[in-house]
């Protein structure tokens, strides 16, 4: 019950960072909002969290992840029903800011809250279904808010897509609070507020011109900005590096790095889910203003996605310990060809209707469960039970930021693309063009993250308490 309650909540705030995308149109129909409004509305959310959450992280390892997980989840309800009644965009805009700065306080608790709520032995299949539910949450944004949008319940339109968080928190926290243990670091030093204010802004920083590149272009402010969040987060490191030295507890140590499967899986990560959130961009408008699917039907395309990953996730958990690194790789170049074979079906330019874009879809998802759940467990493996929480951080922020790289970059790539066109009104044939790009490109990044995933280790670690 504990891992229930932990996994709705996780797939709450992961789907909350993919569904505006597919209700944006709706959004800015009914509140008047132009498209850097709109933009802000996706970013607010993105920045949030990601600035939030190793400093969320490390606040549940000292004063009790059950208690900053619950309070986490009160903020999340609260402000999804915020969003949900926002009359102007600019109060949208801030209430998804709140949004993702308190799923930043929920969401690193997440891997505390299964350390203490399972025995070793057990551990490495709650990770694996927490990075089930990571894989799946991933394309359920897109197939939940194009029903919620289409279904238009009680006349609310697009406010469904927040109201539906409501009703999940209030059980979660019923059930929370009586199934959820507690558990805290067993240190009393004092919270690292500079370790935590540097990266904090850092992470701000280096998001901030990526996720706007759509908007803003790469100008000199924007470069001025990226170089200013690399220097912080470099002072962030040296910081957190001479804190430890002299005993104290940083934010983020990071002597974690010197892990092995630790730092290279950060770098698979990376590739990783930056090559999913991309992907699912620039397919779904494909889809829409491509062919004229409608968000729902678009959904259904995507569909197949979530079952593949849904059939091969359970096998990939209970394999883990045998042959983790060769499921990774296998994983991984299974996604790859996948975008090969939808390539060869939307390069010539018709509509190359459901049968062959679902069977380009879920092989996608067999791969994606194949590997997701491990990667996980692998990146995790041998943290130290005290920094479970900062680790946690580190890592769900590290797959914000390459989410965020791979959208700006791709997106960009592919916008590029369409609006290139000497066509007036660009229709099938130039979106099939652009995503043909962008499929070719992800194609090579899995390979890459193929390759990076070679030097993990040969099976699933196991998750130590020291």
């Amino acid at each position: 019950m504990a891992l229930l309650v932990v996994l709705f909540s996780s797939f709450m705030d992961l789907v909350d960072a993919t569904i505006v995308t597919v209700a944006a149109p709706a959004i800015a129909r009914d509140m008047g909002a132009g498209d850097a409004q709109i933009q802000w509305t996706i970013a607010a959310y993105t920045l949030a969290l990601g600035a939030g959450l190793i400093t969320g992280g490390r606040l549940g390892d000292q004063f009790g992840r059950k208690r900053l997980f619950m309070s986490g989840l009160v903020g999340f309800m609260v402000t999804s029903a915020l969003c949900a009644l926002a009359v102007t965009p600019g109060m949208l805009i801030g209430m998804r800011a709140a949004q993702g700065l308190t799923a930043g306080i929920m969401v690193p608790q997440v891997f505390g809250v299964i350390r203490a709520s399972f025995a070793p032995a057990e551990r490495a299949k709650a990770f694996g279904a927490y990075g089930a539910v990571q894989g799946l949450a991933s394309v359920a944004g897109p197939l939940l808010g194009g029903l919620l949008v289409e279904a238009d319940l009680f006349d609310l339109g697009w406010r469904t897509i927040f109201w539906i968080n409501v009703p999940i928190s209030i059980l979660a926290l019923a059930i929370g609070a009586r199934v959820l243990p507690e558990s805290r670091s067993a240190s009393t030093a004092r919270l690292d507020l500079v370790g935590a204010l540097l990266a904090a802004s850092g992470i701000l920083l280096v998001l901030l011109p990526i996720i706007q590149t759509e908007t803003w272009g790469w100008t000199a402010v924007s470069y001025a900005l990226l170089a200013a969040g690399i220097i912080l987060l470099t002072l962030f490191l040296a910081y957190e590096r001479s804190l430890a030295g002299r005993g104290g507890e940083p934010v983020f140590d990071p002597a974690l790095l010197r892990i092995r499967a630790f730092a290279i899986g950060l770098s698979a990560s990376v590739l990783f889910f930056g090559g999913i959130g991309s992907f699912f961009l620039t397919l779904s408008v494909y889809l829409q203003l491509g062919t004229g699917r409608t968000a729902w039907e678009t959904g259904l395309v995507i569909l197949p996605y979530a079952l593949g990953s849904v059939i091969t996730s359970g096998l990939g958990v209970a394999l883990a310990a045998k042959a983790g690194r060769a499921l990774l790789i296998t994983g991984s170049l299974t996604i790859a060809a996948s975008q090969l074979v939808l390539l060869t079906v939307v390069r010539d330019g018709s509509d190359p209707g459901f049968w062959l874009l679902a069977l380009g879809l879920f092989i996608g998802g067999l791969g994606l469960g194949l590997a997701a759940p491990i990667l996980v467990n692998v990146v995790l493996a041998g943290i130290p039970g005290r920094n479970a929480g900062a680790a946690g951080g580190v890592l769900s922020t590290v797959n914000q930021i390459g989410g965020a790289i791979g959208i700006a970059v791709l997106g960009t790539i592919f916008f590029a693309a369409v609006t290139g066109s000497t066509t007036a009104a660009p229709g099938l044939a130039v979106y099939g063009h652009a995503l043909s790009i962008v499929l070719v490109v992800t194609a090579v990044l899995y390979l890459v993250a193929a390759l990076v995933m070679l030097a993990l280790p040969k099976a699933a670690a196991e998750h130590v308490d020291e």
